[in-house]
């Protein structure tokens, strides 16, 4: 008896630790779905991208919405690798879940931002099909419709983007609840550090919402104005975000025993802000423990003094000069009937690696 009520307590204790490691990497998953080969929506499935039980459970009620998980998972993909291009860490995927490695649960100002972005996406992603009809659950924000600003004198009208059902499908999808629960009081666990983290990323899309206009009138008259609530482009989102990344705030960690009482005093972060657990790494030197790949080889500027010149991407260490040979058509000219006679350029171009 005690042999086996020891068993049980392995298996259990074995479950509890399962668990407790990997909702973060389980839930995050699904990223996977932004590096992915483009195909037809038709080929997507509920069961094929590696989603956890909670989100597969989702997709089956809701399995429209799947298409609109992938653009948000490529849209953001995308715009974090824009944002970091001369960085560092330049948000480097792989082709396999985690899809950031060991950034996703490093708890650093890297993970961050991948929670940020990574749930703005998937708002922006979603409000955008609602609005251009492509759902049935969800359309135009109708709320404003017929209403009138007594100040400027317009009527709201037109098709308001609906960030409100956007916002709702991120919580659900992403937290595993319809509210935000970010908040926390004592300390954060890596869990309410990317809960936080993503109710900021779609706090983000609201604050970036603009009001556009037109007018009507008889010989383009503005006699009535009609406006509505657009989003903006997510390039401009992922600024913001960037903005919010190099301004992030470092947390105290509940899971650390000892707590400083000055980091107890220390009053509660702006649901605006990103916050962090962990300092980041350099990300100079290749670490395959950690998916950390380094800055050996890359391409730096030897002019720059930004982050993406030689001497702070390379980390001090040096840059090799290449010359490169450029051919490019060039002084091309349309020649009757029917054609494009073009001349062969060739330029001998100057490039720099990282050593």
């Amino acid at each position: 008896m005690e042999a086996r009520s020891c068993g049980v307590r392995h298996v259990c204790a074995l479950t509890l630790l399962l668990v407790s490691v990997c909702p973060p990497r389980c839930r995050s998953s699904w990223m996977w779905l932004g590096v992915t080969s483009a195909g037809t929506p038709e080929k997507l499935s509920c069961s094929n991208p590696p989603l956890s039980a909670r989100q597969r459970d989702l997709c089956r009620r809701k399995p429209f919405l799947l298409p609109s998980v992938q653009d948000g998972a490529r849209l953001a993909v995308a715009e974090c690798r824009s944002q970091f291009r001369h960085e560092r860490w330049n948000c480097s995927t792989s082709a396999e879940p985690p899809v950031f490695g060991h950034e996703l649960t490093s708890g650093t100002k890297e993970t961050a931002f991948i929670y940020a972005v990574m749930a703005a996406g998937l708002v922006h992603a979603v409000t955008r099909s609602c609005s251009q009809g492509n759902m049935t659950e969800c359309g135009c924000d109708a709320r404003l419709r017929g209403g009138v600003s007594a100040v400027e004198g317009w009527h709201w009208g037109g098709c308001s983007d609906h960030i409100q059902y956007g916002t709702w499908f991120s919580r659900r999808f992403m937290d595993g609840t319809a509210k935000n629960m970010s908040m926390s009081r004592g300390g954060y666990t890596l869990n309410t550090m990317n809960q936080h983290n993503s109710e900021a990323g779609r706090q983000a899309v609201d604050r970036m919402m603009s009001t556009d206009c037109r007018c009507h009138g008889v010989s383009g008259s503005c006699a009535v104005k009609t406006c509505w609530r657009t989003m903006a482009a997510f390039e401009r989102v992922g600024s913001y975000l960037k903005e919010r990344y190099l301004d992030s705030v470092q947390v105290s960690d509940r899971s650390r025993r000892k707590m400083r009482r000055k980091e107890q005093r220390r009053p509660p972060v702006d649901k605006h802000q990103l916050i962090f657990l962990n300092k980041s790494p350099n990300y100079c030197l290749e670490d395959r423990r950690r998916g950390i790949a380094g800055t050996r080889g890359r391409r730096c500027n030897r002019t720059s003094t930004g982050p993406d010149g030689c001497n702070l991407l390379c980390c001090g260490r040096g840059y090799n000069t290449h010359v490169v040979r450029h051919v490019q058509r060039c002084e091309c000219k349309f020649v009757w009937c029917c054609y494009v006679r073009c001349r062969r350029c060739e330029s001998m171009n100057d490039m720099h690696t990282c050593k």
